[in-house]
């Protein structure tokens, strides 16, 4: 199972959020670059991206944050956040990205989804991010009726690489993940799922790899603020 150290972009700098919320942001880094330096240092095989500010306006705003983290990693980095159309998708590829997240259009227009899948084998994710199951979209300030399994499962066949499953109730309140919920959507399509959302020790690193199903798991908070050392996570996940 793979580690996915996570970097959420708000106005150029390193923070997080609790349970998505904008204004709970807590700055960890100045200097995202250096962060994801760092983290390619201690090991890390991936770097997970997210524009928070993308999200809410619907168009890349932090650019010039991710364009210094790609100059300065050699390992791939995925991102999410504001990436609605096939041009934004082109062009973050063609500047280094090994991998696009698409959330909010997987939902609005999942025939984009399927279109860039084909144009881009391996380079595209969805993003799926639930509150009691149901999908939420732009920046997770929107909840539709969509549930999250019935919406991976609409990408059984398109040939997307991952799914990254949040649950948004957990994330970033440092309570642990929905081991059962991640797991039931594992099981439900042949799909690599990533959980994301309250991973906040190595008990649940633990939990999420005991399941056999689960392909990585996105942590941020608790490798900032010390929760999971993570030489010792990483050292657990490639046991």
């Amino acid at each position: 199972m793979i580690l996915y150290p996570a970097i959420d972009l708000k106005d150029g700098q390193a923070v997080r959020l609790i349970h998505g919320e904008m204004d709970s942001a807590t700055v960890f880094s100045d200097d995202p670059a250096a962060q994801a330096r760092a983290f390619q240092d201690a090991g890390c095989e991936w770097v997970h991206l997210v524009d928070l500010n993308g999200a809410f306006a619907g168009t890349p705003v932090n650019a010039a944050a991710v364009e210094a983290i790609l100059a300065r990693v050699t390992v791939p980095c995925q991102l999410g956040g504001g990436i609605r159309d096939m041009a934004t998708i082109e062009a973050w590829l063609a500047k280094g990205l090994r991998r696009v997240i698409l959330g909010t259009v997987a939902v609005e227009d999942p025939d984009l989804v399927r279109a860039a899948a084909r144009a881009f084998p391996g380079q595209v994710a969805v993003g799926i991010d639930a509150r009691k199951g149901r999908v939420a979209t732009r920046g997770w300030a929107e909840e539709t009726d969509v549930m999250a399994t019935g919406l991976a499962k609409q990408f059984e066949d398109a040939g997307v690489a991952a799914i990254i499953y949040t649950d948004i109730d957990r994330d970033g309140a440092m309570g642990g993940p929905n081991v059962a919920a991640t797991d039931a959507l594992a099981r439900a399509v042949d799909i690599p799922v990533i959980a994301s959302g309250g991973v906040s020790s190595l008990s649940d690193l633990r939990a999420l790899k005991a399941t056999g199903t689960i392909a990585g798991a996105i942590s941020g908070r608790a490798l900032y603020d010390g929760a999971i050392d993570l030489a010792e996570a990483l050292s657990t996940l490639n046991d």
